[in-house]
């Protein structure tokens, strides 16, 4: 019998991988947990074990569910959008056939900047006193008055999600034109020569062939979307009253506004919890898609 040798060189190798992500994703996840269990505070060196105390407020707390609802909302509003509009020009670059690194280039500006650049750039646009766009409608007449886009309440939600739209869609876009490039055009030849119609091309070629790769953009942007935090506090701060206050929002006033680590760990946890859920739920769809093109 044969003893098998371990070979060290190779794990030393990813050792450094190894305590990176250790570091980066496994011990806040841990810690997370076990300070959701104590009355852990940012100012007070001392704290006690209290159980499922916290996760009891925060699943009694009106502010919390009002948070969750409007991140809901936030996701599948941004995320129908800019599958939408990420998949429309997708197609429509995959037909051109001039100058189609100068579109992509410039399709792909919003995702290249910062958050921080995105969200102080369209601070300044939608200003209510001295921004662009609230002053040309004004002066062109489609406005009585300047339009308050972030400081109304009827408005800014509608306002956040049109910009998460336009910063995430290039995203989206690049991706699919990867995937879309990939298909045998063959394929295509073969439909028309069949007599097939350009929708019937699209269903039974374009779909099929890319739905995977749609269907992983839309795990990856619905964790992306729900856990946004940076353009909505830049630009609003979760105003006006609350109405902007998503889940992330929600557990970073708790832990530094309150000072309640303990508490706001709790959120996060139960963020964890949920969004786990809901990839396991898109996993097992994806999983299905891909038994069915075998």
């Amino acid at each position: 019998m044969k003893i098998k040798k371990i070979d060290y060189g190779r794990w030393l190798l990813v050792l450094p991988a190894l305590i990176v992500v250790g570091t980066l994703l496994v011990y806040p996840i841990f810690s997370s947990l076990y300070y959701s269990l104590t009355t852990k505070h940012l100012i007070k060196a001392t704290y006690d074990f209290i159980g499922f105390d916290n996760y009891i407020k925060v699943l009694t707390d009106p502010d919390f569910f009002k948070a969750f609802f409007t991140s809901i909302l936030w996701t599948i509003a941004s995320l129908l959008g800019q599958i939408i509009v990420g998949f429309t020009a997708a197609l429509a670059l995959n037909r051109v056939n001039h100058l189609k690194g100068v579109y992509r280039i410039l399709m792909i500006i919003p995702w290249a900047f910062p958050s921080i650049v995105i969200a102080l750039s369209w601070k300044w646009i939608l200003n209510g006193v001295s921004g662009f766009l609230p002053n040309l409608l004004y002066e062109m007449g489609f406005a009585s008055e300047l339009p308050q886009f972030l400081s109304d309440s009827s408005l800014v939600f509608g306002t956040l999600i049109f910009i998460n739209i336009w910063f995430g869609a290039p995203m989206i876009m690049v991706n699919v034109l990867s995937a879309l490039q990939t298909i045998p055009q063959d394929q295509y030849e073969a439909a028309q020569i069949d007599g097939a119609s350009k929708l019937q091309q699209f269903m039974y070629i374009t779909v099929p062939h890319i739905k995977v790769v749609v269907g992983l953009l839309v795990v990856l942007r619905t964790i992306w979307v729900f856990n946004n935090f940076d353009i909505i506090y830049l630009i609003t701060g979760g105003g006006p009253a609350n109405a902007t206050t998503t889940v992330p929002i929600y557990a970073y006033n708790m832990g530094w506004g309150t000072k309640l680590l303990g508490r706001s760990s709790a959120v996060t946890v139960l963020l964890l919890a949920f969004l786990l859920i809901v990839c396991f739920i898109y996993f097992k769809i994806i999983g299905k898609w891909e038994k069915e093109d075998k």
